[in-house]
């Protein structure tokens, strides 16, 4: 691993988070926000200490009020340290139709793949044409006073290495401030990005945005896989994300799926997230983005899906019951899972249960059985009894093919005979 020394001082690059809820997914098919939900994002974002939101398109009319609006509840400390940045193509118009919100971060985006080159700008421009307007939109965007511009090369994972290296070049002499990676389709493996990622952290030297989408199922994976590459290169990396894995299509890299992997996966100890993050926030977050949405959060949802910490078949309830780290890789207090409901949300929004559940089952065990039980204040006189009743639950929850409702265990538990025959059934 190499150090960064752009900053005068040898420092470990490190990774950071910019989150594209507000502007990658608002833009997919079906997806919708209003303002104030966009605005709530924000501070939700503020409040779990990612570094930059890209909030909008500010050169868009129906966004500048809400743009503006951001931008001073920002200097009143609605959103904490948060960045908040403007995407735009990478041509001048935009980039003055900016301005005045006073927007002082912009990404600028343009196509660099053959395939869009040809097909999509139709003859228009060629691979010596997107260099020249993405370096005067660059130029014009420094030379009015844009604090930080980042350079997206849209489908880049689509694009030669060796005319991406040029872009990505002419970006920094003209003053760049970040190279945005897209892998637009997610076209892109794990080790293919980490090396592409790498290369480019060494030829060109600025600062890399992993852009991942999840048409393949992999946007998580080449994100963290990019980021690596890129602080193995010597620059700081900036996973570009999206709350619950939503976006274009198939989504794109999951914001909190993409934290947990670099603080709890293999090999990924020296590596550093540079964001000051109070991960209490992400399950509030969750729940109002899949509210806002009107999309339950998957129960399968890493960190803050309700079967995440539940348990039931009984190996896994027994093991977690002795001790958590036989099942869990994490604490469902890191999460904020112990504090509650955040909001009066509907009930798709809420996992069952604050924190860590327990259920019992069709393929359920004793010891979860009995944990299940406690909590409802039944108990059994002997593990032959308990035993017995487990038995009825196990064929009570194989006949309705659903969770067990607490008064479905006690109508069990209470009336044990009545409940066999009425699982039984005699053709």
């Amino acid at each position: 691993m190499t150090y960064d020394t752009s900053y005068g001082v040898s420092r470990m690059p490190k990774i950071y988070f910019i989150d594209c809820t507000n502007r990658d997914v608002v833009q997919a098919s079906r997806m919708r926000l209003a303002k104030l939900q966009k605005t709530m994002v924000n501070i939700y974002l503020g409040q779990l200490g990612v570094h930059q939101s890209e909030f909008a398109f500010p050169y868009a009319k129906h966004e500048q009020n809400y743009v503006r609006a951001n931008l001073e509840l920002k200097e009143l400390g609605a959103m904490g340290e948060l960045v908040l940045e403007g995407w735009c193509r990478a041509v001048i118009p935009d980039v003055d139709k900016s301005l005045p919100t006073g927007v002082k971060d912009l990404n600028l985006s343009i196509s660099t793949s053959d395939q869009m080159i040809t097909h999509k700008f139709g003859g228009k421009l060629n691979r010596e044409g997107v260099i020249k307007e993405m370096t005067q939109a660059v130029a014009f965007a420094k030379k009015a006073g844009v604090r930080t511009v980042g350079v997206n090369a849209e489908d880049a994972s689509r694009t030669d290495m060796g005319y991406l290296i040029e872009f990505g070049q002419a970006a920094k002499e003209a003053g760049a401030d970040r190279l945005r990676y897209c892998d637009t389709l997610g076209y892109d493996s794990p080790l293919s990005i980490y090396e592409r990622m790498r290369t480019l952290a060494e030829r060109v030297g600025l600062p890399l945005e992993q852009h991942c989408h999840n048409d393949l199922g992999m946007a998580v994976a080449n994100s963290v896989a990019g980021a690596k590459g890129a602080v193995d290169g010597g620059v700081d990396a900036y996973i570009n994300t999206s709350v619950n894995g939503l976006g274009e299509r198939a989504g794109q890299a999951d914001l909190l799926s993409c934290i947990l992997a670099i603080r709890f996966s293999r090999d990924m100890e020296s590596y550093e997230i540079g964001d000051n993050l109070n991960l209490k926030v992400a399950t509030k977050l969750a729940r109002y983005v899949a509210y806002a949405f009107h999309l339950p959060i998957p129960i399968n949802q890493p960190g803050v899906g309700a079967n995440v910490f539940a348990h039931e078949s009984g190996i896994h309830a027994d093991g977690m019951l002795k001790d958590r780290r036989n099942y869990e890789l994490y604490d469902y207090e890191l999460l904020g899972l112990d504090e509650g409901p955040a909001m009066g949300v509907p009930w798709w929004a809420e996992p069952p249960r604050p924190g860590r559940t327990i259920t019992t089952g069709e393929y359920g065990g004793l010891a979860g059985f009995k944990h299940v039980y406690d909590r409802l204040g039944v108990a059994f006189p002997d593990d032959e009894i308990a035993e017995q009743i487990l038995e009825l639950v196990r064929y009570a929850s194989g006949h309705t093919k659903l969770p067990l409702t607490d008064d479905e265990l006690r109508f069990i538990a209470t009336y044990p005979e009545q409940v066999r025959k009425i699982l039984t059934l005699t053709p």
